[in-house]
């Protein structure tokens, strides 16, 4: 971390009050995504249509305990990660063990200790921008992928304001290559995020808005793995080759 606050999590995440106040604080948000981001009817603040949630729902239920998942998806709103998650069942959205991990600024949601504490128990990991792909965050998501457990991407790295086309950053490429289990990778785009709360000020939640969440297969990445072997593929190639082929499905 770069002089903003020491390191959120502690070495054993099973104490008492650390698992109750996670499991309050992950509800309620959970619960506040709900409200903003109706996927039934009737709808309360915004309408959400949701394409193929099938898809990351039986990927969260049926893998086996020990096979990790990943989610990839476009970034065009700070409040994406969490309200995109409240289009999920109940039983996933409230409950901490399920729960994604999601690779978060350290810069504007760990500025104090407030807000680290928060976000740490809301699952946030904190990611210094310009730290690269060798930094206590990533070790810590692969760590959790080694776990079984799931870790969200927003692989832009940022907002992106104008969804112009930005590179995908080779961050992700490191959490599949490391992972000692093969992750489930699940990329999905959406639209609409940007206007139910936008990015320019006043940064008030907006009603009425609608938006679109389309899921799409797992992507398959026997291939690239099989070209990066064939090639002698060393760390940083192998990680260039895994990021690009998830940039291409996505």
């Amino acid at each position: 971390m770069k002089d903003i606050v020491p390191w959120p999590f502690p070495q054993s995440l099973n104490g008492f009050l650390w698992r109750l106040s996670s499991r309050f604080i992950i509800s309620a948000v959970g619960f506040i995504g709900k409200f903003i981001l109706s996927n039934s009817t009737p709808y309360v603040m915004n309408s959400t249509r949701v394409v193929n949630r099938h898809i990351l729902v039986d990927t969260l239920d049926s893998r086996p305990c020990h096979v990790p998942v990943i989610t990839v998806a476009n970034h065009t709103s700070c409040f994406d990660d969490p309200g995109l998650w409240s289009i999920l069942p109940i039983r996933h959205v409230f409950n901490v063990d399920i729960i994604r991990w999601s690779l978060t600024a350290h810069n504007i949601c760990f500025t104090n200790n407030m807000h680290s504490q928060f976000f740490a128990r809301g699952k946030c990991v904190p990611v210094v921008r310009g730290g690269g792909v060798y930094q206590r965050a990533m070790d810590y998501c692969i760590q959790k992928l080694n776990e079984g457990q799931w870790v969200h991407v927003f692989p832009e790295g940022r907002v992106n304001m104008d969804n112009s086309f930005i590179r995908f950053k080779w961050g992700v490429g490191r959490l599949i290559a490391e992972s000692k289990v093969m992750p489930i990778v699940v990329p999905f785009w959406h639209c609409g995020m940007d206007q139910v709360l936008p990015n320019e000020y006043p940064y008030r939640f907006q009603w009425g808005k609608q938006v679109l969440v389309n899921f799409g297969q797992p992507i398959d990445l026997k291939e690239v793995m099989q070209q990066a072997k064939d090639l002698n593929a060393d760390d940083t190639m192998l990680r260039k080759m895994i990021t690009d082929k998830i940039q291409d499905e996505m």
